[in-house]
């Protein structure tokens, strides 16, 4: 299953840290070798401060109780930088955790700023202290610690660039601490953040969207709201054009969450779009079960692919808790199709196809046809569904047809009243003009100081006065 893994296409995209809970994953499902997966945690944490944790990492692939001496060095390298630190921020985290001066605080970071200075003697420095606190902490794997001088930064600081990376800092923080509640709020603020600022290029701020879509997987298949909020997120038009042209394999996971999430089946047409036009870079047992099912209506294939998400979902970190409910509901939208084109259905072979067995295949079909009210029944000596296909009267599909005709039409005049009126007023404007005088020829010799014409005559008229 090697093939169908998307750990070292999500590796670029993601913290060295956060990478490390994907790599425990894949080692625990036996997705790779267990030699080369110690290597791979020991390279990946070696530039970090976890120096006790590379430590073992380093016991465990060498078969040793020893240490090399350079571990000894830098534990205590590590040690005096967070003593030093901590002395650097004494006194600023002293004021921002005063109640008082907290309730003083407010939206504008330049006045917060000039009111630490002048009442505290707080200065630009010891805030940007706070951040290089954080990022010591984040290192040597304190992520609670981080989350709060993160925090704190970003109330003060006034530099746009640090305070973008302060709360990618303070979400990872959240994320790997597994504070789901704060994380789904850091992460809505970080998006907000994001599409509202202007980066120097298109392709960085295409980066950041796509760092979005990579970090926002551990929140949303942990959060509560996290199906509905992950197909809001990523069915905008943004973020859709970011999935196609920098994270195809982003599209398994918005997949996943259409499927499971039975109440958003509305979105399922705009899915298969999506899926189509992305084929060509990217396509995986979900992916191709869509497409199976709702573009070639190839059902044994569909069955077939359905088979290999189980085992694809199962050894996904991020997917793994939805197996069961994507097996549900696929089978649901499985049978939806196949009912809707099928007069009479073999109940033994949809079984198969849904690798059921026939008894509870026959139960859920009763089910499923209940819950859905399909007009249909099941012929039990035959082993068969009979289907009633119904179809919308002439009438109704004309109104289905035509029922847009209405606000369209009314757009339609607003904008021609809208035209009208403004060319009424250039009308009246010229009139008013020419009865003035206006700019031309009569009025133009006045300002000069020349006698001015009849009306008749300078407009070319033959009368006289």
């Amino acid at each position: 299953m090697a093939e169908y893994d998307l750990t070292l296409r999500m590796i670029p995209s993601l913290d060295r840290q956060l990478v490390f809970p994907l790599l425990e994953f894949v080692s625990m499902k036996k997705v790779y070798k267990a030699e080369d997966m110690l290597k791979a945690k020991f390279e990946l944490l070696s530039n970090t401060n976890m120096v006790d944790f590379t430590g073992e990492l380093y016991k465990q692939i060498h078969n040793t109780d020893e240490l090399p001496a350079d571990f000894a060095k830098r534990n205590e390298e590590v040690i005096k930088k967070l003593e030093e630190c901590e002395q650097k921020t004494e006194h600023i985290r002293e004021v921002i955790e005063n109640p008082e001066v907290v309730g003083s605080l407010r939206q504008d970071k330049l006045q917060n700023m000039k009111l630490l200075r002048d009442n505290y003697q707080c200065t630009p420095e010891m805030v940007l202290e706070l951040y290089n606190y954080g990022q010591l902490q984040y290192s040597c794997g304190n992520y609670g610690g981080c989350a709060d001088m993160l925090f704190h930064f970003g109330i003060l600081s006034t530099d746009p660039e640090l305070t973008l990376s302060a709360m990618w800092g303070k979400l990872a923080s959240e994320i790997l601490l597994g504070n789901w509640e704060v994380a789904y709020e850091d992460m809505n603020k970080l998006k907000d953040t994001i599409e509202k600022t202007h980066f120097k290029t298109p392709s960085e701020q295409l980066q950041q969207l796509s760092w979005l879509l990579h970090w926002s997987l551990f929140v949303f298949f942990n959060h509560a709201k996290g199906r509905d909020g992950i197909v809001d997120t990523f069915m905008h038009p943004r973020y859709i054009n970011t999935i196609q042209n920098a994270c195809p394999w982003i599209l398994r996971y918005l997949t996943a969450a259409v499927v499971t999430n039975r109440r958003r089946r509305n979105i399922m047409q705009d899915l298969v779009k999506i899926i189509e036009q992305v084929s060509y870079t990217y396509r995986d047992p979900v992916t191709d079960f869509i497409e199976a099912l709702y573009v070639d209506f190839d059902f044994d294939r569909a069955a077939s692919k359905l088979e290999q998400c189980e085992d694809v979902l199962e050894r996904d970190f991020f997917l793994t808790g939805a197996v069961d409910d994507f097996v549900e509901n696929a089978r649901f939208f499985f049978a939806e199709v196949y009912c809707r084109i099928h007069k009479r259905i073999d109940m033994p072979g949809l079984a198969k196809r849904l690798n059921m067995k026939q008894e509870e295949a026959e139960k859920w079909i009763v089910k499923l046809i209940r819950d859905t009210r399909m007009d249909a029944k099941i012929d039990f000596k035959d082993n068969t569904v009979i289907m009633n296909p119904s179809y919308n009267p002439i009438y109704q599909q004309v109104i289905e047809r035509t029922k847009a005709l209405v606000f369209r039409s009314q757009v339609l005049k607003g904008a021609i009243d809208k035209r009208d009126s403004s060319a009424s007023k250039k009308d009246d404007q010229k009139q008013e003009q020419r009865h003035r005088g206006g700019n031309g020829p009569g009025n133009k010799l006045q300002q000069k100081g020349g006698r001015r014409l009849p009306e008749a005559v300078a407009v070319g008229g033959s009368g006289t006065q």
